[in-house]
């Protein structure tokens, strides 16, 4: 596999975000690195909802792990309002 990773550091939250769901994309290709395969499997995790709940932690617990990288983004540290949904 290629070194694709150079950083977890982000200009902003949604730049980490991104970021999160790119490591649970990539963590998927590692385990599973027949595309074929996965694209088998796609249909049935796709309409399961424990399958889509478990890839949402994935990707939480990514952003989480960003976030602290970055100081949660420093700049704003008074105003924890970016951090709600």
């Amino acid at each position: 596999m290629e070194k694709w990773l150079r950083s977890l550091k982000t200009k902003t939250p949604q730049e980490g975000f991104e970021l999160a769901i790119t490591l649970a994309q990539k963590g998927v290709q590692y385990t599973q690195p027949s595309e074929k395969i996965r694209k088998k499997l796609r249909p049935k995790y796709a309409r399961n909802a424990r399958s889509l709940i478990s890839a949402s932690q994935v990707v939480a617990i990514n952003f989480q792990t960003i976030a602290a990288a970055n100081h949660y983004w420093e700049k704003n540290d008074d105003d924890l309002s970016q951090f709600l949904f």
